[in-house]
């Protein structure tokens, strides 16, 4: 009975949040004083370790000249220094200084955020590292062309996400890797001996650079990433269907699919035997349709909609209840699917979602985040991991897997499945096992499987279990 109240009530959020606007995110760098004495977080306000990251300051050069005098500054100073995305949606403390706890610099590139130059004949654009993606979708839209492909979350910046290897899902062409189609940069590095009178200087790396293969996936530590040029392609449209299906035998046909479907992607939820097949091609630009994805997870919530989803699960780790988890699994998923996943192609309508495919330019489906950019409401509403309330709070697992051992993989995810049948259902409270299609210049094709889990609060932390804990262990060994 308390599972089907929980079941009700997470229905009626749903509703909500197709209506709401919210708070844009927090700042990741706080400072006692000025830009000293500084913390730094990232966008879940929470390292994997649970530390906290003491800086003695924080720099916002807004030019890369500026940008040149603050490595050289800390440089000089022999000075540990690390860089810091105006979100920084990175999980693990990439974005903290190593050395001695609290005299260490962080360089924010929140204000390096403009285009730079577009060549038109060539299709290429250069922007400054501290862009973010959906300012870079923009931009590039602006003039007509569009990013091949890109990360599913546009909060993340340029720099960040070639630093990370963030990618798309695809097999076709180059990949889905964001740094395939990268074709110049400019790094800030720091000189062990002055350089024009500086102990930093600027690496200007081309085309043909051999060392631009490091520079495009260096996790930060080659230097300060200043300008990225990007090979574009003319606009196109993408269209869109969700297609749910049983799950019997799909993972025979995943490697069939994902050579077939030049953007496809999947979402499997195990313990409801259900599978979402994206089926997402490419179509010419004046294909009729002006779709957008904006991702219902990835839209402002009501603040206390979320606190109160959080507490129920909570409370179902606390008492055992798995059955109750996968009344509200089924739930959240049956609402996704009943909205298109979050596809919108009515607008100014009063339903988003009307059917499908849902047609739109690549720069508006490529990528979703809208509670990023909305207006200022203290609070009410806002992104649902925001840390400044006690919203959702997850544990991210990824795993790469070759495509001649994925069904292998999933067939033994079924056994477990079928053993404790009740025990996978709190992934399903997010994307469920949630797989992309991978390859690049330099690996074989692979599967790229994600799954959250509910992550407990410090306090919560150390005296609870995840329900089924050893299933999810049995699954990542």
């Amino acid at each position: 009975m308390a599972a089907t109240r929980i079941a009700l009530f997470a229905s009626g959020l749903a509703v909500l949040l197709l209506l709401v606007q919210g708070s844009p995110p927090g700042p990741v760098v706080q400072c006692r004083s000025g830009n000293t004495n500084c913390t730094v977080t990232n966008g879940y306000g929470a390292f994997p370790d649970r530390s906290t990251c003491h800086v003695a300051a924080v720099a916002y050069p807004s030019t890369e000249q500026e940008l040149l005098f603050a490595v050289s500054d800390a440089t000089a100073k022999q000075q540990h220094m690390k860089a810091v995305t105006r979100y920084s949606h990175s999980i693990p403390k990439m974005s903290c200084p190593g050395g001695p706890s609290g005299q260490g610099l962080v360089i924010s590139t929140q204000r390096l955020n403009r285009s730079v130059s577009v060549d038109m004949a060539t299709s290429r654009m250069t922007f400054e590292a501290g862009i973010t993606l959906r300012q870079l979708l923009n931009a590039a839209a602006a003039r007509g062309l569009a990013l091949p492909h890109s990360p599913y979350w546009q909060g993340v910046t340029l720099g960040g996400l070639l630093s990370t290897g963030s990618h798309g899902s695809s097999l076709f062409g180059k990949g889905s890797a964001v740094h395939e189609y990268v074709v110049g940069m400019r790094l800030v590095v720091p000189s062990p001996v002055p350089v024009n009178g500086y102990y930093a200087k600027i690496v200007n790396l081309g085309e043909d650079d051999p060392d631009l293969l490091a520079a495009k996936v260096s996790l930060g530590v080659l230097g300060v990433i200043s300008q990225v040029t990007l090979q574009l392609e003319p606009m196109f449209k993408r269209s869109i269907t969700n297609r749910v299906v049983g799950d019997v035998g799909f993972e025979q046909t995943i490697s069939s699919y994902a050579v077939t479907t030049y953007y496809g992607d999947l979402s499997w939820y195990p313990s409801q035997g259900r599978v979402v097949y994206r089926d997402d091609i490419k179509v010419p630009i004046t294909t009729k349709g002006k779709g957008v994805n904006d991702h219902l997870f990835l839209r402002a919530q009501p603040t206390l909609d979320v606190a109160s989803t959080r507490a129920s699960e909570e409370l179902l780790e606390l008492t055992g209840n798995a059955g109750g988890k996968c009344v509200l699994s089924r739930s959240h998923v049956d609402t996704q699917i009943a909205n298109g996943m979050g596809l919108k192609n009515n607008d100014g309508g009063l339903s988003d979602f009307t059917g499908y495919p849902v047609i739109g330019n690549q720069s508006d489906m490529q990528s979703s985040g809208s509670c990023l950019r909305s207006a200022e409401d203290n609070l009410l509403t806002a992104c649902a991991w925001d840390p400044r309330f006690a919203g959702s709070f997850y544990h991210q697992t990824a795993i790469s897997i070759p495509f001649t051992t994925v069904a292998d993989f999933i067939a033994d995810v079924k056994k477990l499945r079928d053993a404790h049948p009740n025990a996978l259902c709190g992934t399903e409270l997010s994307l469920g096992f949630f797989m992309r299609f991978l390859r690049n210049s330099t690996q074989d094709p692979n599967v790229t499987l994600q799954y959250p889990l509910h992550e407990w609060d410090e306090e919560a932390r150390n005296n609870s279990a995840v329900i089924n804990a050893i299933v999810w262990r049995d699954i990542v060994r």
